[in-house]
């Protein structure tokens, strides 16, 4: 009878081959899954990722598409240009005020005052309110003429100016400085109702650019 030990030996349970075709069966299927684990993995982390799509869209514009309207007077008006703040600067807007009169130059220096004081203290139109402009000037706040000593031209609030919020100071000074009949001398002497000092205060483009900012003074 054939012996058939050695035979039993050889095809005794063991490690299969490496490189046969179940191996290679097995590798091939470990393969695709490891690709599609580390695609769906990928497109995780790929939404997850901020994309860079550009500046975003700026909601104060600081422009209007129209002219708007704000204190106005029935029977006639004189257009005018006050500083409203906006986007952290002053920018102008146009308006209509009653125009000064009186007996004295000084009277209608003084109604114009007032009447640009109060066209700032008025709030910005809906249009205005939406491209982003504000306005620092609140009430009661009321302007006259100076008193015996002071400089030519000076104009003497019913606060004291330094009192102010600094952004309303800088819509005054700015304000009154671009109005031939409140400017002297490319300035605008300011008071207020005590013993102090009228200031020569200058509109800049300092001024303009940063309104929170202390209004930069001349000697009188």
């Amino acid at each position: 009878m054939p012996d058939t030990g050695g035979r039993t030996a050889d095809r005794a349970p063991g490690p299969r081959p490496a490189g046969g075709p179940a191996a290679r069966r097995w590798r091939a299927l470990a393969g695709v899954a490891a690709l599609a684990a580390v695609t769906a993995g990928c497109g995780i982390r790929t939404t997850s990722v901020p994309v860079d799509a550009g500046g975003a869209p700026s909601r104060v514009p600081c422009s209007l598409s129209e002219t708007s309207a704000g204190t106005t007077a029935p029977d006639a008006g004189m257009p005018a240009r006050v500083y409203l703040v906006c986007a952290s600067g002053l920018e102008a807007v146009d308006r209509t005020v009653r125009p000064g009169d009186g007996t004295s130059a000084g009277a209608a220096r003084v109604a114009t005052a007032q009447a640009l004081l109060d066209a700032m203290r008025e709030q910005p139109s809906q249009s205005e309110r939406q491209a982003g402009f504000t306005t620092y000037v609140e009430g009661p706040l009321t302007v006259a003429a100076g008193r015996a000593g002071d400089p030519e031209g000076a104009l003497r609030l019913s606060r004291q100016p330094e009192d102010l919020p600094p952004a309303a100071l800088a819509q005054i000074v700015c304000t009154y400085g671009e109005a031939d009949v409140t400017s002297v001398r490319g300035a605008v002497v300011l008071g207020g109702p005590g013993k102090y000092p009228v200031r020569r205060y200058v509109c800049d483009e300092s001024v303009k650019e940063r309104p929170e900012s202390a209004v930069p003074t001349q000697a009188p």
